[in-house]
């Protein structure tokens, strides 16, 4: 997502403990010895971007509190950064001496893979066998912590620890298809006929961000209820030839176009960020909205209406994968501080936290998930884990390319380019960064 999600980033596994770190660490340990600049080894410099009443959001602000406990004298100078801000300035400010001793990433091969390629952040396999990390990840959320030296996930060396999971799914307001008599969406044909109802009666029924990532996981998401996991390992990892005029993609242009038409889509969400488009489902103006599971905490905390969730009907593939990575920049000056409070968020009491806010855990002790809409969400995602049904994220493939989604599937909102031409667009785009072997 940016990736998504892209995230509030909005921009999301196996049930098993992670042991809290025992005692502090001496202070005279702390810093790495590649960090650049003066290490000051009272204070952990914290960057990430999750929304401060969405799940994950929560149990790091809990972390923080937990973190501090546990290091008498230590601080947590925490900066919040949008999505956006992180993005575009990564590589910038981590090849500077104002990078954090931790923060967020995005993960795959456009981002932490690009930085990982790049040099700019430390290679945590070391810790990661040391700390237990690795067993506590299933191996669909594991793939994206990993990159070889060209930048591609799913192999080489750790230069990035998730926590928690996340998945795409359909959100939609009971209260408003109770209104228009319509049935739950829980196959294809109920989504469309209930958008169909919804259009007919002046209501756009979809959610959308043009100018952020929802709009091209859609179009994603249609690609992949044609698709498998051999297509997803063209595109995503490059383990054969991606054809942008195959039947899938072919399709998914085509009927996000007729979409727009229909009145499914609105045009004037051309330009909408991923906010507006949340808040238009949370304001019950929008009845259905596809997207992440990181919405999911904040819409059990703020929504006013009784509102339900399922799988995109019809598809084994969802957009989806194991969260955003703590990263620690290589030129971090508080490393072993880093590696603390990644250790301190997986453990029980913070894993925990997070499925009962809304999260998808990693190392959760499922019997302590007592809140039963977080039941239904860790549920839905076993169940599509189960049938390996993770599939990434549109953006991920190769850097660069969120920005060409974007604009390019702005263009199919507009109508001003044809489905053929944004394929073409598509595949040029992703021709041009797919690393030459």
């Amino acid at each position: 997502m940016l990736t998504a999600r892209r995230r509030v980033m909005a921009r999301r596994g196996t049930a098993s403990a992670a042991a809290v770190l025992a005692g502090s660490l001496l202070l005279a340990s702390c810093g790495g010895s590649d960090g650049g600049g003066t290490s000051d080894a009272k204070t952990l410099r914290l960057w990430h971007y999750e929304a401060p009443n969405s799940a994950m959001g929560v149990a790091w602000t809990a972390a923080i509190k937990e973190f501090e406990a546990q290091h008498p004298g230590v601080k947590v100078e925490f900066e919040e950064k949008s999505f956006d801000q992180i993005q575009k300035t990564a590589p910038m400010v981590l090849n500077s001496s104002d990078a954090p001793d931790l923060m967020e990433y995005n993960k795959g091969n456009a981002t932490a893979g690009l930085l990982s390629k790049q040099g700019l952040l430390t290679d945590l396999s070391a810790e990661v066998t040391k700390r237990g990390w690795d067993k506590l990840l299933s191996p669909g959320v594991r793939t994206t912590s990993r990159y070889d030296a060209n930048g591609v996930m799913g192999s080489g060396k750790w230069y990035g620890v998730p926590n928690y999971a996340e998945y795409t799914m359909v959100y939609f307001n009971k209260e408003l298809f109770a209104k228009y008599r319509l049935a739950e969406p829980k196959t294809f044909d109920d989504l469309v006929a209930a958008m169909d109802t919804f259009a007919e009666n002046k209501i756009t029924p979809l959610a959308n961000s043009g100018a952020e990532y929802l709009a091209q996981q859609y179009v994603y998401q249609l690609a992949l209820s044609r698709a498998d996991r051999s297509w997803v390992d063209s595109y995503e990892l490059y383990k054969g030839k991606t054809d942008f005029h195959d039947a899938a993609w072919t399709y998914a242009a085509d009927t996000f176009a007729d979409w727009v038409k229909k009145g499914y889509i609105g045009k004037s969400s051309t330009s909408a960020k991923a906010e507006d488009a949340g808040v238009s489902f949370l304001q019950g103006k929008a009845p259905i909205l596809f997207s992440g599971s990181w919405w999911y905490g904040r819409f059990q905390d703020e929504a006013t209406f009784d509102w339900g969730t399922t799988l995109w009907p019809g598809s084994n593939l969802t957009p989806g994968s194991g969260g955003n990575l703590w990263v620690v920049p290589k030129s971090a000056h508080n490393k072993e501080l880093a590696y603390d409070f990644i250790d301190i968020t997986m453990s029980k009491k913070i894993q925990n936290l997070l499925g009962n806010k809304g999260g998808v855990p990693v190392a959760a002790d499922t019997a302590a998930i007592t809140d039963p809409k977080s039941k239904e969400l860790i549920a839905n995602f076993n169940t599509l884990s189960g049938r390996d049904g993770l599939a990434f994220y549109p953006d991920w493939p190769v850097p660069g390319f969120y920005d060409v989604l974007v604009s390019e599937t702005q263009k199919l909102i507009t109508g001003s380019e044809k489905p053929d031409d944004y394929l073409d667009a598509l595949r040029e785009a992703y021709d041009k960064g797919v690393p030459k072997t």
